[in-house]
């Protein structure tokens, strides 16, 4: 499996997911169907009161990084495949009234639904760009906060794309990330299968090696903070919906994969 058989798996699942919040058909996890055990539950009632309902429908994510990353006035901040713009509308409220809020994503259909769900919101401090994680279109030194949602798993060059959040962050600039995260050893079945990695789980790095790549990449003060664990249910569940054989791989990924908040800090 290629990094541009990845892209392409990828780019084909959440065009398609944006497709069906635009027609009135709701998404699961990360382009997967139906309501799920990773993106149920993120936002609370009155963060999603505050949006349009096609951004909430858009949702795929594993997270509340908005929520999370300790968001302050005045500052940069740059979501990473930014999908519907749920993340980025959040934060914008979050850095306004002199903050911007930029989101990144490489599918049309995505970008065009942002679009339109910040036009919905009426929320001004935001743009929305099109590019891939891995070359990030912003100079360097130009944000305060990156976060993402439940992307970075599904980069086919996860080195390239932190090295590239690096270089945009500011000195003392913040990695604020939701993501997949993997304990301990994944069964080689779930890691050839291109669904699953277009469905958020198989690109999943190991909990070690996140934070090695964060540290090679130059990031200082890397805390990986779990938000949820899924167990077998959760798993048969969500491999179901991917047509894998749940019976046969269920009970290897229970306890495995959790969500988890990550942060880092640039010197």
């Amino acid at each position: 499996m290629s990094a541009q058989d990845v892209k392409q798996a990828v780019q084909q699942r959440y065009g398609q997911a944006a497709l069906r919040v635009i027609e009135g058909s709701a998404s699961g996890c990360c382009g997967g169907a139906g309501a799920d055990p990773i993106s149920s539950g993120l936002y609370d009632p009155l963060q999603q009161s505050q949006l349009p309902e096609t951004a909430v429908l858009a949702s795929l994510g594993c997270g509340n990084p908005a929520a999370l990353a300790e968001l302050k006035p005045g500052e940069t901040v740059l979501d990473l495949g930014s999908g519907g713009g749920i993340d980025v509308l959040l934060s914008a409220r979050r850095v306004a009234p002199s903050g911007k809020a930029y989101g990144l994503d490489m599918t049309d259909e995505m970008l065009a639904l942002a679009r339109e769900n910040q036009r919905k919101s009426g929320v001004q401090n935001v743009e929305f760009l099109k590019g891939e994680i891995e070359n990030i279109p912003l100079p360097a030194h130009s944000v305060d906060v990156v976060i993402s949602n439940c992307v970075i798993n599904l980069s086919a060059d996860k080195d390239r794309a932190l090295a590239e959040a690096f270089r945009v962050l500011k000195p003392g600039g913040r990695f604020a990330v939701s993501d997949i995260v993997v304990r301990g050893e994944v069964p080689a079945a779930i890691r050839r299968n291109i669904e699953l990695w277009a469905g958020c789980i198989a690109g999943a790095l190991e909990e070690s090696e996140y934070k090695a790549k964060l540290e090679r990449a130059g990031f200082l003060q890397v805390e990986i903070e779990p938000t949820r664990v899924y167990r077998l249910e959760d798993a048969r569940e969500f491999l179901a919906a991917q047509g894998v054989d749940t019976e046969a791989l269920a009970p290897l990924v229970d306890g495995k994969f959790i969500s988890a908040f990550i942060r880092a800090r640039k010197p």
